[in-house]
């Protein structure tokens, strides 16, 4: 039984929480991922930290919620989830503690030598996230991780779709009205970004069936699942696709979630019916708040980065 194909809005819930951080949190991890590309010069490094900063803040409350509401109504998938991928979880904790520790840290001390090594790990942390969530989606995807083709493939998929998530929003964020040239050069990077990671989704899918792939409970759910995503890559191949990059790359770093939420067999027996009630009281006044606050946040950071902030 997967999350989707149980109408339960505790399910329904997970799902919500889990692609809504994939979409937010792809944003800052993946400018992370390209701040050697994107910024040469100490000032432009600094301009992409207070780029990712504070958005990074919303956009872990809503890990933190898909973890509490998977913990405290799904147990049994919980179980599942740690047993399945302790080891992917273990360097995902010290990739999220590393970055964060560059975001944190990087303006309490000013000299160069203190502000590259938080630059570094700023950069190495989101590298490390990126790849430990591909290797999260690919081996509840097949049921655990093998040496095999497919989670290679898979985990190259998600993280170009976190690197394309971050070009996006650096080519709207980086603008300033001194020096564009990094919001210039992520722009340029949506197109080849898009395109690798179109090319590693073929090559995934065509990998499915014989190395290590899945066997959705829904094939009709995967296969459509899969044609959006080389649907919303494909878009932003083309000359005008920059343009349409904030909305294709967030539609694109969504699709993993739902395809893993939709035909990974997830087991979804959730808790006694007045433990979930008790549950839901406690959330019901804390999802507006999310969804009010997350909706404030994006329409705030549509616009350019400040000149300077608590982080940079």
């Amino acid at each position: 039984m997967d999350l989707l194909s149980v109408p339960s809005p505790s399910a329904l819930l997970l799902a919500l929480f889990v692609v809504g951080y994939l979409v937010l949190a792809g944003a800052d991890v993946g400018l992370g991922m390209l701040m050697p590309h994107v910024a040469r010069s100490p000032e432009q490094r600094r301009r992409v930290v207070a780029s990712i900063a504070p958005y990074f803040l919303a956009s872990e409350v809503w890990l933190v919620a898909a973890v509490g509401v998977m913990a405290g109504m799904f147990p049994e998938l919980e179980h599942l989830v740690v047993a399945r991928l302790w080891p992917v979880l273990v360097v995902l904790l010290a990739g999220w503690l590393l970055r964060d520790a560059g975001l944190w840290f990087r303006a309490r001390v000013d000299t160069p030598r203190w502000r590259g090594l938080c630059d570094t790990a700023i950069v190495a942390g989101s590298w490390t996230l990126a790849v430990s969530w591909g290797l999260a989606v690919a081996g509840l995807l097949s049921g655990g991780l093998s040496p095999s083709p497919f989670p290679v493939l898979c985990t190259i998929t998600v993280v170009c779709l976190f690197a394309l998530r971050g070009a996006a929003f650096g080519a709207e964020r980086l603008v300033g009205p001194f020096e564009a040239e990094s919001a210039d050069v992520a722009a340029r990077a949506t197109r080849s970004l898009a395109r690798f990671a179109l090319g590693a989704t073929i090559a995934t899918v065509l990998a499915a069936p014989w190395s290590g792939g899945p066997s959705p409970t829904s094939l009709g759910a995967a296969v459509t699942l899969a044609v959006v995503l080389a649907a919303a890559l494909a878009l932003t191949c083309g000359l005008i696709g920059p343009m349409f990059s904030r909305h294709t790359s967030a539609l694109a770093i969504a699709v993993p979630g739902l395809l893993v939420a939709s035909t990974a067999g997830l087991p979804t027996s959730g808790l006694p019916g007045t433990t979930a009630v008790f549950v839901w009281s406690m959330l019901l006044p804390v999802v507006p708040v999310m969804l009010l606050g997350q909706v404030w946040l994006y329409r705030m950071t549509r616009r350019p980065a400040k000149g300077a902030t608590f982080f940079a």
